[in-house]
């Protein structure tokens, strides 16, 4: 996992090629270089010598944060942007725009085919999602609005017309988490058009569709495999998701328009493991007392178009016996004064047996009150208030509001901790 000298990283040695001595491995110095040649922007911000790199030239590189490529312009990583927009008119290059955690979108250039390439190397490294790679397959996806429109085409056409290569791309204008019924209704009448193998989606939108499944007492015994991704899942969201596709596999899948695919694994299981062909990922402390907790830097592999070195993607992960879990983004963790770092996954376990929603969030309206939201058919018992009150801290205080729905962030996606920004 590490070298004495080194810093820490969630590849494994064979896949970072550790050597002796205090050089950079081979492969992630190769990377930099290529990386450095291809845009202009990290020159500027951090000359590098032309003797072989230590571990301290390597941590004296600037983490890259979302906020600086918004205030540079995705332009500044080309040399000539007047070559790349002809690309873009080739189909050399296509843009992209994601939101994530700016308060501006960031515009994201990619060479043609770089996204089905590190898709399908991270189906390479789960085993579930391995027998779909290279073989036809039927997949729906149900992805947030904010999805950009050429990975997730979700504009006002017919049904045939967002069907591309086996995969029908379920979503239009409408917000997912305001739906008509009339809307649900054609989504469910495409499920059963297409007997999907396969469906990718938004972990509350998931749960939504269970719901207007069951309404419709439908049943979609076609599909094998759900896979989790945009977004952070609650074990709420996955049973609603396992009754209404009884039987099938809940793979978790996480990345990012602008990096790709990271990591990998069984949904609550605690197994992520690293997407080595598409990413070298440092691991960095993230707060004293919280052990075995890492913010994410990414460095990309292979890219031509905007690769990203020591990329922070602000999201928080935990290192466990078996792998990795995924907490979240790190404004929506609490970290409590005695150490302890409080994610959806510790709300979860709070929560009471005999409990079951659609979705939930915990709103913090002040240092000792907090609201628990949630999407229900039925009440929450006022008991299990006690319990997350005692999860998110001492002399703390949580009410219950059932609400019709829960509205997301522009983005279309879901914060389910609400923290007050510190």
């Amino acid at each position: 996992m590490k070298s004495p000298v080194a810093a820490l990283f969630a590849n494994t040695p064979e896949s970072l090629g550790w050597e002796d001595g205090g050089g950079l491995p081979a492969p992630l110095e190769r990377e930099i270089r290529a990386i450095y040649r291809r845009s202009p922007l990290y020159t500027r911000r951090f000359p590098l010598h032309a003797e072989p790199l230590q571990w301290s030239c390597y941590r004296e590189i600037p983490v890259l944060t979302k906020q600086e490529i918004v205030r540079h312009g995705h332009s500044a990583f080309f040399s000539d942007y007047a070559e790349i927009e002809r690309g873009f008119v080739q189909k050399k290059y296509e843009y992209e725009h994601t939101s994530g955690t700016t308060s501006g979108p960031m515009t994201v250039v990619m060479e043609d085919g770089w996204w089905n390439a590190q898709t399908r190397r991270a189906y390479l490294a789960h085993p579930r999602l391995a027998q779909y790679v290279d073989r036809p397959y039927r997949k729906c996806v149900l992805a947030p609005v904010g999805c950009s429109s050429n990975l997730c085409p979700y504009e006002d056409h017919p049904f045939p017309h967002r069907y591309f290569d086996g995969t029908v791309y379920l979503n239009l204008s409408s917000d997912p988490f305001a739906f008509p019924e009339a809307e649900w209704d054609r989504i469910v009448l495409e499920l059963q058009a297409v007997k999907p193998q396969v469906i990718e989606g938004e972990p509350v939108y998931l749960s939504l569709l269970a719901r207007a499944l069951q309404r419709r007492r439908v049943q979609m015994a076609s599909i094998e495999t759900v896979i989790l991704t945009y977004g952070k899942a609650s074990r709420q969201h996955s049973r609603r998701i396992a009754e209404a596709f009884p039987g099938a596999m809940q793979v978790d899948l996480y990345g990012s328009t602008e990096a790709g695919y990271l990591f990998v694994g069984d949904a609550f299981a605690d197994n992520l493991r690293a997407v080595e062909g598409n990413a070298f990922l440092e691991l960095t402390p993230w707060r004293e007392g919280a052990e075995e907790v890492f913010q994410i830097n990414v460095t990309t592999r292979d890219r031509e178009a905007m690769p990203l070195l020591r990329y922070h993607t602000g999201d928080i992960v935990r290192r466990t016996p078996t792998g990795f879990r995924i907490l979240g983004r790190e404004k929506d963790l609490l970290f409590r004064p005695d150490g302890a770092v409080v994610s959806a996954f510790e709300i979860d376990a709070a929560l009471s047996d005999d409990f079951a929603c659609w979705h939930w969030s915990l709103v913090q309206g002040s240092d000792q009150r907090w609201e628990f939201q949630y999407v229900a058919d039925g009440v929450a018992p006022e008991a299990m208030a006690g319990p997350l009150a005692g999860v998110l801290g001492s002399d703390v205080r949580v009410a219950l509001f059932r609400r019709k729905f829960i509205q997301p962030a522009a983005s279309g996606k879901f914060a389910l901790l609400k923290p007050l920004a510190r």
